[in-house]
């Protein structure tokens, strides 16, 4: 067993609003293993991306973080804005959700491009520009000479999202961060970002955390998978046990939504809504949607429990996950 590259212990990102401190990630501990990919499954607002934007510490002013974020033995969270320019874009590298207000419009997509290698490395102007296009050329951008005079909103959807992947390869990272890489593409180009993914990874041996709600991405991308609701991690393990074997009633729910081939009949759906952040429940946070929720579940909090193979799950149900999974099998 290789020594975890990112490990993340307790983290805790609050918010204040109106004037009350608010926690949209709450107590969430993961371990991501060098050359690995953890995808974190869940629906929108169930702070994944906080959890990402948390790991690179761009968070709004007023933000407070808590826990720790361990790189390479060292807390991320202990180190000054100054150590975080030197580790940002560097070792850590985020592809942003949305590739065109990611980028700043008044400038040309190479001079963005560029500027990640210029903060880190002392080369020339014309080393600089070598280093674009061949990035621009890896990431299959066409002509990639002519787009790096381009500007973001001359370039198609796809273009500007192998732009920002570019950006984020540019000093070669330790750790690939992506949020939501394949939304609003059709699915041609869904399936184009991801293959390139899997090229980076095998390519540059990097260590990926990529967010998604599409299960699709996750079979595809996954050697492991964090489902996370209402800023905490509720199930995690492999990649196939977590798809295979469900044992929380969020995960079970999310595939049973899901198409899948020779299916048929209407999906399932998960009822209700995610609770608030402003006003989270004292128990279980899914107990309100959840058919097998009892009183328990809404006074007191699941903890974690370990299944086999290092699988686990927060939930009162735990024992009877195997029969669960059946049901989402029908």
């Amino acid at each position: 067993m290789s020594a975890p590259v990112l490990k993340i212990d307790e983290l805790v990102t609050e918010f204040t609003i109106r004037g009350q401190k608010v926690p949209a990630v709450r107590g969430v501990s993961l371990e991501v293993k060098k050359g690995k990919t953890l995808v974190v499954l869940g629906e929108s607002g169930s702070g994944k991306s906080v959890m990402l934007r948390s790991i690179m510490r761009v968070l709004p002013r007023g933000a407070h973080l808590s826990g720790s974020i361990t790189y390479n033995g060292d807390n991320v969270l202990d180190k000054s804005e100054a150590e975080m320019r030197r580790l940002r874009g560097n070792w850590i590298s985020m592809v942003f959700q949305d590739s065109l207000s990611a980028m700043d419009p008044l400038f040309r997509v190479g001079e963005q491009v560029g500027e990640n290698i210029r903060e880190h490395r002392r080369f020339p102007k014309t080393t600089i520009r070598d280093q674009v296009i061949r990035l621009f050329g890896e990431v299959g951008i066409p002509s990639p000479a002519a787009r790096t005079r381009s500007y973001p909103h001359e370039m198609s959807g796809g273009m500007r999202q192998r732009s920002v992947i570019a950006m984020a390869l540019s000093n070669t990272p330790d750790i690939l961060l992506a949020d939501e890489p394949t939304t609003a593409l059709d699915v041609t180009i869904q399936a184009q970002i991801l293959s390139l993914f899997k090229q980076i990874q095998r390519e540059y041996g990097m260590t990926m955390i990529l967010v998604t709600h599409d299960i699709g991405v996750a079979v595809e991308m996954a050697d492991e998978i964090a489902v996370m609701y209402a800023g905490k991690v509720v199930e995690y393990g492999d990649a196939k046990q977590v798809l295979g074997a469900p044992a929380h009633p969020y995960t079970q729910g999310l595939i049973a939504a899901t198409p899948q081939k020779g299916k048929r009949g209407r999906l399932q759906v998960i009822p209700g809504q995610p609770p608030a952040i402003t006003a989270m429940p004292g128990g279980c946070a899914f107990a309100s949607r959840c058919r097998y929720a009892t009183e328990r579940c809404r006074k007191e909090m699941p903890p974690h429990t370990q299944l086999a193979g290092g699988h686990m799950t927060a939930c009162y149900k735990t024992e009877d996950g195997q029969a669960l999974a059946q049901l989402v099998r029908q």
